[in-house]
């Protein structure tokens, strides 16, 4: 893989951080605001984060991409990836910016004892599968949400008492619960009664295996093979609810694990190849080029 960021390797944030704190190996709190602004600080292209990241704005603005969807993050909005997302800064507003950002790692999330019948409960529009991880909130909301930051925040001043992580595991479920009953009031009833329908569930399915299978296969029989349907089938019902070929969606994916390894994994192109399953380096060379418009050596000396 390329640059996956662990917990521990955010220590970095509380440089250019308005308040930064961590509970240990559970998670980081950091408040990124206007006056931390430094040129370079968020560039470098996509990273993938191996816990949950909650992003909660007050103003400014921050145009991101989560997993090749484009999103922006600005007053009274907040995002939140899954774990092993792959997310990217495209551009920042500066002005007014406030933003508070919770990193929670994998390991601390599978401690919280989530109630399972709540979170399958949780409403999911039937529109397509590219939903936005950004959601846009009230003002109330807002200082709502900014109450249970600020707890974790605190929290983390006690990091040495016995109760500082079943305290932090209180505040971060009850956190995801507000944060549900928030999205299930602005989700149309009509849309979460209806039941999917089968080629939704396969666009969904798809996308979800791609995510899971793109470093070590790009052929669209595969994941019509592991969706008991044709190829010709996948690629007629991906190109009616995406605007792309199936072909298109892998490329994507394959593309951006490509950009992650050559700018950060620290590998040479062959062992990038490798990863990536190709047969040799330039067979992997001619598709990243034909695919970007540059060779991979190239991009590695563009940035």
């Amino acid at each position: 893989m390329g640059k996956t960021v662990e917990l521990s390797q955010l220590a970095f944030l509380q440089n250019f951080s308005t308040e930064f704190s961590t509970l240990g190996d559970d998670y980081v709190f950091t408040r990124i605001t206007e006056s931390d602004r430094r040129p370079g600080d968020f560039s470098g292209g996509p990273v993938r984060f191996d816990g949950m990241s909650w992003l909660l704005c007050f103003g400014g603005r921050l145009d991101i991409e989560v997993n090749l969807v484009p999103s922006t993050l600005k007053a009274n909005h907040i995002a939140v990836t899954r774990p092993d997302s792959f997310f990217e800064v495209k551009d920042i507003d500066w002005t007014g910016l406030d933003c508070y950002v919770l990193f929670i790692s994998k390991n601390f999330i599978r401690d919280i004892n989530f109630d399972l019948n709540i979170l399958g409960a949780l409403p999911v529009p039937t529109s397509g599968v590219n939903v936005s991880p950004v959601q846009e909130i009230s003002i109330e909301e807002t200082e709502l949400l900014k109450e249970y930051y600020d707890i974790l925040h605190h929290n983390t001043r006690n990091s040495d008492s016995n109760y500082s992580k079943s305290i932090a595991r209180c505040v971060i479920a009850a956190l995801t619960y507000q944060l549900i009953q928030i999205i299930s009031r602005r989700i149309p009833a009509e849309s979460t009664e209806r039941p999917r329908s089968r080629r939704s569930a396969y666009v969904h399915d798809f996308v979800e295996l791609v995510h899971e299978h793109h470093l070590r296969e790009r052929s669209v029989a595969f994941y019509a093979d592991k969706l008991f349907i044709s190829p010709k089938y996948l690629s007629l019902i991906i190109k009616e609810a995406l605007g792309r070929s199936a072909a298109e969606v892998i490329d994507d994916y394959v593309i951006l694990e490509a950009k992650n390894m050559l700018r950060f994994s620290g590998k040479n192109i062959q062992q990038v190849s490798y990863e990536l399953n190709f047969p040799n380096q330039s067979s992997f060379g001619k598709y990243f080029k034909h695919l970007v418009g540059m060779s991979p050596s190239e991009y590695q000396r563009s940035n």
